[in-house]
């Protein structure tokens, strides 16, 4: 007859504990859905060629790519942390670490303060114009997840919130925030205004049961068409870039194919199906994508 050993059993308990531990906190911080990272990425990294004429140190990429990763994990937290009564009563959310308890409270709290301070003593390695920069992009990512109490557009505060990498990339690269940098900023806020109310389209249902504020339940009907302006408004807005940046044909190239996959994104979500307008927001990716290869492309040539 076969004895089990209890030792082998607890160690395998230990380890099983561990790896639903991990898991947990990699879910908290949305590395498994990096979709986040992506958008957050590509028009910092625009920022940072177009500020860079082409040639960005590989010290700075490096710092804003891990920076931006480690920003978004944290706000992924805080978002939980604010959340955390709700998310169990909405259907794309409720199988959240909060909300089923694998998570306390005070991790995702922690989580959010831990990751914070890595990517600040990441950013203070760059140029010393950036530094002012630091705090108010911080304290916007914290904000932001409470806003959806308060006021009913939150997502323009993600706007704000999504966008500060771009002038801290020009601060860093040019010593200052151009006009050019603003500019990117305030076009990058109309792109976030856009995927973000497509996004909570697809929630639009479960917000107004719980009381959730969005530009989507605050447009109602008019969401499809004011959606389009904001995406109109940003497209026009890389046409000005690429005209009085002189970028070359490739950068054309990126810019034609981002303009095709915004008129997809519209035309599928005609019917507001939830399933296809989380299509469209997670679309946007690569919408980003092609104009950060637009950028590269244009600045090299």
């Amino acid at each position: 007859m076969l004895v089990s050993n209890p030792k082998r059993s607890l160690k395998r308990g230990s380890v099983s504990a561990i790896q639903q531990t991990l898991s947990a906190y990699w879910r908290l911080t949305r590395m498994n859905r990096p979709i986040g990272i992506y958008l957050l990425l590509w028009p910092t990294l625009s920022a940072l060629w177009l500020a860079s004429d082409g040639r960005p140190s590989l010290h700075f990429v490096a710092v804003f790519v891990l920076g931006t990763t480690l920003m978004r994990a944290g706000g992924c937290a805080i978002n939980d942390f604010a959340d955390r009564h709700v998310d169990g009563q909405v259907a794309r959310t409720r199988d959240r670490p909060l909300a089923t308890g694998e998570l306390r409270a005070r991790n995702a709290v922690w989580t959010f303060v831990v990751l914070s301070l890595l990517a600040l003593a990441l950013a203070l390695t760059l140029p010393s114009p950036a530094w002012p920069l630091l705090l108010p992009a911080a304290l916007v990512a914290f904000l932001y997840p409470f806003t959806k109490r308060w006021i009913q557009q939150p997502q323009a505060v993600l706007g704000i919130a999504f966008g500060f990498g771009i002038p801290i990339a020009f601060a860093a690269a040019k010593g200052e925030v151009t006009g050019l940098g603003w500019f990117l900023f305030l076009m990058n806020f109309f792109w976030v205004l856009a995927y973000d109310t497509l996004y909570a389209m697809c929630d639009r249902p479960d917000d107004l049961k719980v009381g959730i504020k969005s530009t989507a339940v605050w447009l109602g009907d008019h969401d499809l068409w004011v959606v389009s302006v904001w995406h109109a408004v940003h497209m026009v807005g890389w046409i000005w870039i690429g005209l009085s940046e002189n970028l070359g044909g490739l950068f054309w190239l990126g810019f034609l194919v981002a303009a095709g996959l915004v008129i997809r994104q519209m035309w599928r979500v005609r019917d507001r199906e939830p399933q296809v307008c989380l299509w469209a927001f997670l679309n946007n990716h690569w919408v980003g994508f092609s104009l950060f290869l637009g950028v590269v492309g244009g600045t090299w040539i």
